[in-house]
């Protein structure tokens, strides 16, 4: 049984608002740590510290952009959704998924560096627990065992790789 975290809302703005989580990954800063599961010159894929699901993953451009579609030229944004599109086929193969949602998330008062959220809905999950009840903060987040999610993050990699 997996149980749920008390949501910290003023430690998480806190956090948030240090750094750019993302380039803070990419930098290698421990302070920041993510198990990524794929990157390439285009984007990191690595599983979300809060997750809402199992297999919550986020992708999101190496370099810092800020805006799901002003930063990016049409060639760009294809090439992250190419990346999206191949992580979410992956995590459909690899979890039991009835519907894998798939938004962008941000703020330019925090995590300001773009990035899209992949989040498998398992199946079964009752009506009112899905969309936007999915991702209620005040329900808090999943606390999942580390090396499960690390073994996670490695097959998706291998997944995304061949």
């Amino acid at each position: 049984m997996t149980t749920r975290v008390p949501w910290d809302p003023g430690g998480y703005l806190a956090l948030a608002r240090r750094a750019c989580f993302v380039c803070e990954l990419l930098a290698g800063n421990p302070d920041y740590p993510h198990h990524v599961a794929y990157r390439d010159e285009v984007a990191v894929v690595f599983a979300s510290r809060f997750p809402s699901a199992v297999g919550h993953f986020l992708v999101a451009p190496v370099e810092h952009r800020e805006h799901a579609i002003g930063d990016f030229t049409p060639d760009e944004y294809a090439a992250i959704q190419r990346v999206v599109h191949r992580a979410g086929g992956g995590l459909t193969a690899l979890l039991p998924v009835e519907r894998l949602y798939v938004l962008s998330l941000g703020s330019q008062q925090a995590n300001r560096h773009v990035h899209w959220h992949l989040v498998p809905l398992p199946p079964g999950v009752p009506y009112e627990d899905q969309q936007f009840a999915l991702f209620d903060p005040s329900r808090g987040h999943l606390d999942l065992p580390d090396d499960e999610v690390a073994d996670l993050a490695r097959r998706l990699g291998d997944h995304m790789v061949n």
